[in-house]
């Protein structure tokens, strides 16, 4: 209904809209149809292929007709004005890179001339455009207000009265008619009154037919067909649904829109082989942002050894995703044939699905038998190893053998080959599902060895686990759907092929139950039996091979045309003695067997017809909701162990608002306690409070605030003295005190996210063991040490350099050092003293001004302050205990600390010209310049990129976070680029710029500070942009990108001197800025 009620009924004049409900409808968001000059009724159409149009309507126009005409007169095909052909993707998605013309049709003037059903080739080639599509009935009719007014009048005319209950009651035998053949076209302009009423059937049709000729013919019946809609008629016809499920390029090109399930495999954790790695899906995979190849990828604790196997296929695109690329589960399994290109459709891509194994790999497709493409198959010197035929012939088999160098010729199949042997496979213990199967939202939770896929079949909601015994085959064209753990013996030993298993929650009065339902896949539900079949076979055939008498399934009193699959009472429902299950329909598989009839007759039986309303739509969609949630943890471990980019906010609203959110806090515990990685806990962490925050529903206060109650310390403690499993269990429980009302649950976020920045914080004084510190002579007592340092100006790159975007996605930024007024407006001078204390003075602007602020440490008790940011002389005190002059915390007194290291006490200027919170650096610059006289006055000697990184660390005890760039701009001179590597330990990188003659100059010309009296701390920004790191909005993640990006742009301008060279630097800036 959305499609029609917000997006088709937009701007339409006054009427009445009638909707098909057996299909699945896709329009734009904008369909853009014209409504001037609208009169009578309008059909809805949408482009689709001529083959899929074989089987159902087609619109042919008048304008159509009149172009077919003219051709045959002239030999020209000349589009008329109707036809509008413009660029769009090749298969209506935008990601798509290639290109072909397709149809837009125009709105205004496709009157109607006749619609054909099932027409020949020759009647569907006339109804196509120059692009080869044909406009598809879609089911949906627009009345105006006249036309509907005098539809709705004939509904007291005999015999169409039959058609309402008032008619019924008076006596008429009821008539059936059809929207489009009945009551639509008889406004078609090609169509005549003779042959439209005689096309009626029985007499009572075609009186009503001419009737509704009499009322509605005189109104104009136009046409909209929408570009880039698409369509698909649900029928009965299992081969319809698989094919729709599958989207198989050859039926299912008119589509643009996919369907997903959500499914998962647990592996049995006391399986010795993965008892190290959590294996949550199926389906393993890594896309291509740029060229949207589905790459087969499997966690790097399997030891695959592989010719980079994750690497893009698409020359010259050289994307290769991380190399802990996980699990995608999030569609339907299928396994179809793969060619040499990408095949999407939408969001959703087909590729040959590779089973995987405890003991190995093998592999199953339904490719042309295999073969190198640089023809090395066979080659005992070459990559690939003889070929091996599976049990049915069109499955070859192929093994790759660990550390295999991979030829050129296998580059096309890179999914293929990542799924390679490690060890020799163990046939007994596999599940195989055909090429073209689809089994939708499998679930297990035992040992899942090995499964093998064949052509055209599909899996189902919560499906069997392999045991030893096994193996499991599922062949081609099957569709398996609602089967529970406990149906996986029942499964071993049956071969399907061509069949539809499905599992059903059936509630019969107030008893809930399951039943099982098998039919084939060709079976036609209402054709009669003399003409039909059941599990693909002549009825004749099924009663003979299984025992079953016709009358076991139909009454003796229902008429032969009657009795059909729909109506025939097969299915086992309850048993007076024994609990039934999968294995009471599967028997109908396998030859006569005379205790499985016996126990099928004695069982309560009935028909699909008899089901249909008994089954329990609220279990069925609680079984699916559970199983999306059940998925969503495993999402969450995927995602947060593999580092992925991808965001959690939307489950963390979903589970919310579902009522799941325990289960999603429980995982993500488990997730911060067990990673083993101060990255990842913190994460975890951040997802939690933006559960509670979800939770609260946007009351209870700011989410950003103070994180410091003492309620949370003990589990705080934890944190900073690394025992995160500890933490994570001390915050988990204390939080279960803070879930009552909003204002609490966002107090707790708020200790949540001051619980991640501990861990960030740990994570980022990684960088301390890149701070080498020498010897040097110890200056004499009174002697000045002082250092001046610059401002800094960032091009390129700023807030990639933030922790945690900086270890975890990379970090890249250009820079400037800069002058004010001439000056170097930071700096700082240290000198030792004979008195035992610390001295810790702030002076104006310049060296030469006077004193601001004094403050004299005398105790290791005036030193615990130094983590808060606002108490007095916090980063001075903080540069003391970083440079490790002063041991805090120690038993040993600070005053004999310093007579005993430097027989006497320090006193420390500082200065700056900038105003607190001007945006250049200040802060950072001026505690490298402390640490570096500090350095220096204690005796000792500490290079420029090991400054970098005691900023880094000075910062996190100092608790104000921030990155490196500042330090970076301020205390390397000129212009240079600041890197850092998506890892742990943090290490920055610093390369500087050479730059032309006369660069500097111009640089200068056009650089002007302008105070305006506001100040912009970065501490208030820095939360959240954190924060929506963490979240992995995609906005963030795009603008980190854009980021690190842009820092090579900025290099290329600084290094040429020329603008022209990077004129999108300035343009990129904008846009994130914006």
């Amino acid at each position: 209904m959305w499609p029609l009620s917000q997006q088709l009924c937009v701007g339409s004049p006054p009427g009445v809209w009638v909707c098909s409900t057996d299909m699945l409808l896709t329009v734009p968001s904008a369909p853009g149809i014209d409504w001037d000059g609208f009169q009578g009724v309008r059909v809805i159409a949408v482009p689709g292929s001529q083959a899929y149009a074989r089987n159902h309507g087609v619109y042919l126009t008048n304008e159509q007709v009149s172009r077919s005409s003219s051709s045959k007169g002239t030999g020209v095909l000349t589009p008329p004005v109707p036809w509008v052909l413009r660029s769009q993707p090749c298969c209506g998605c935008l990601t798509c890179g290639s290109l072909k013309s397709s149809l837009w049709w125009s709105h205004s003037q496709g009157l109607v001339h006749n619609i054909i059903y099932k027409g020949t080739e020759a009647q569907i080639q006339q109804c196509a455009g120059p692009d080869g599509t044909v406009p598809l009935v879609c089911g949906v009719v627009f009345f105006s207000s006249d036309a509907a007014e005098q539809l709705l009048a004939t509904h007291v005319i005999p015999p169409l009265d039959a058609c309402t209950y008032m008619g019924l009651d008076s006596g008429a035998p009821p008539i059936q008619l059809s929207l489009f053949f009945d009551i639509v076209l008889c406004m078609a302009g090609g169509v005549t009154e003779q042959d439209f009423v005689k096309g009626g059937g029985d007499t009572s049709v075609r009186n009503a037919r001419s009737v509704l000729w009499a009322a509605l013919h005189a109104f104009p019946l136009s046409m909209a067909c929408i570009p880039n809609a698409s369509y698909d008629y649900m029928t009965t016809s299992a081969s319809d649904h698989i094919r729709s499920l599958t989207l198989l390029p050859s039926s299912a090109s008119h589509l643009c829109f996919c369907k997903t399930a959500h499914s998962h495999v647990d592996v049995c954790p006391s399986t010795p082989t993965l008892a190290h790695t959590h294996v949550p899906g199926l389906l393993w995979t890594g896309t291509c942002p740029t060229c949207l190849c589905a790459l087969g990828s499997s966690p790097v604790s399997w030891r695959m050894a592989l010719r980079s196997p994750t690497a893009c296929w698409k020359e010259p695109c050289g994307w290769q995703p991380a190399a802990s690329s996980s699990t995608v589960t999030s569609r339907y399994v299928t396994a179809m044939g793969v060619t040499p290109s990408c095949q999407w459709m939408g969001s959703r891509v087909r590729w040959p699905w590779l089973g995987y194994g405890i003991h190995g790999y093998e592999i199953w497709s339904a490719l042309p038998p295999w073969g190198c493409l640089s023809g090395g198959a066979g080659d005992p010197g070459g990559c690939c190893p003889p070929q091996a035929q599976g049990p049915d012939h069109h499955w070859p088999v192929r093994h790759w053998e660990p550390g295999q160098t991979l030829c050129h010729g296998c580059k096309p199949w890179p999914e293929i080959l990542q799924f390679m042997s490690l060890q020799p496979h163990d046939k007994a213990k596999c599940v195989r599902l055909a090429p073209g199967s689809c089994w939708p939202q499998l679930v297990s939770q035992g040992v899942f060895p090995f499964m093998r896929l064949g052509s055209g079949s599909g899996l189902g909601t919560q499906g069997p686990a392999a045991s030893s015994q096994g193996p499991l085959e599922i062949g081609p064209g099957c569709l398996l759907s609602g089967l529970t753990v406990g149906s996986s013996s029942a499964l071993q030993g049956f071969p399907l092929r061509d069949v539809v298993l499905q599992g059903h929650h059936v509630r019969l009065r107030d008893l809930p139950c399951r039943v099982f339902t098998l039919t084939g896949r060709l079976d036609d539900w209402q054709s009669p039996a003399e003409r039909a079949t059941y599990l693909n076979m002549p009825w004749a055939e099924f009663f003979h091979r299984t025992g079953i008498r016709e009358g076991d399934v139909w009454d003796a009193e229902t008429p032969q045309g009657s009795r059909c699959l729909l109506s025939a009472r097969l299915f086992p429902v309850l048993h007076a003695q024994e609990a039934l299950g999968l294995e009471d329909v599967l028997w109908l598989l396998a030859p006569v067997a005379s205790e499985r009839l016996a126990r099928w007759r004695a069982a309560w039986r009935m028909s699909w017809q008899e089901l249909l309303p008994c089954l329990d739509k609220a279990a069925e969609l609680g079984a699916r909701q559970a199983l999306f949630f059940l998925q969503g943890q495993h999402k969450v471990r995927r995602v947060l162990l593999g580092r992925q980019d991808s965001s959690l906010l939307p489950l963390a609203r979903s589970a919310v608002h579902e009522g799941y959110h325990e289960a999603v806090l429980g995982t993500l515990d488990e997730v911060a306690s067990t990673a083993g990685d101060a990255g990842i806990a913190a994460r975890a962490l951040a997802c939690i409070a933006e559960v509670l925050g979800c939770m609260a529903r946007g009351e209870g206060g700011l989410r950003s605030g103070p994180a410091a109650n003492r309620e949370w310390a003990s589990a705080f403690g934890r944190l900073e003295s690394g025992d995160i499993a500890g933490g994570v269990r001390e915050l988990a429980a204390e939080r279960q005190k803070w879930m009552s009302r909003p204002a609490l649950l966002v107090r707790a976020a708020r200790h949540y996210e001051g619980a991640e920045q501990i861990l960030v914080r740990q994570a980022v004084m990684s960088s301390c063991q890149f701070v080498a510190v020498g010897q040097a002579d110890l200056p004499p007592l009174g002697h000045w040490v002082q250092v001046a340092c610059p401002a800094r100006l960032d091009f390129s790159g700023g807030w990639s350099d933030t922790p945690p975007i900086t270890y975890e996605h990379g970090g890249a930024v250009v820079d400037v050092a800069v002058l004010v007024d001439g000056c170097w407006p930071i700096g700082a001078r240290v000198r030792r003293i004979s008195e035992p204390e610390l001295r810790l003075i702030s002076l104006g602007g310049t060296p030469q001004s006077e004193v601001v602020a004094e403050l004299v440490c005398r105790e290791l008790e005036h030193l615990q302050d130094y983590c808060q940011p606002h108490a007095p002389g916090a980063l001075l005190k903080a540069a003391f205990i970083c440079t490790q002059v002063v041991q805090f915390p120690s038993q040993k007194p600070l005053q004999a600390q310093l007579m005993e290291s430097f027989r006497g006490g320090f006193e420390v200027h500082t200065w700056s010209k900038l105003p607190h919170g001007s945006g250049l650096g200040t802060s950072s610059i001026l505690a490298g310049a402390v640490m570096a006289s500090l350095y220096r006055a204690a005796g000792k000697a500490a290079s420029t990129e090991s400054l970098i990184h005691a900023v880094l660390h000075l910062e996190q005890r100092l608790t104000t976070g921030g990155g490196w760039q500042d330090q970076v701009g301020g205390l390397v001179p000129g212009i240079k680029i600041g890197r850092s590597k998506a890892q742990l330990p943090l290490r920055v990188e610093v390369e500087e710029i050479q730059v032309p003659d006369g660069f500097t100059q111009t640089l200068n010309d056009h650089l002007l500070l302008v105070y305006t009296g506001k100040t912009r701390l970065a501490r208030n920004l820095l939360q959240d942009v954190v924060r929506n790191w963490y979240a992995r909005l995609p906005s963030a993640v795009q603008n980190a990108d854009a980021l690190v990006t842009c820092h090579s742009l900025g290099s290329v301008w600084t290094a040429t001197g020329s603008r022209r060279n990077a004129w999108h630097l300035g343009v990129s800036r904008w846009l994130l800025a914006a």
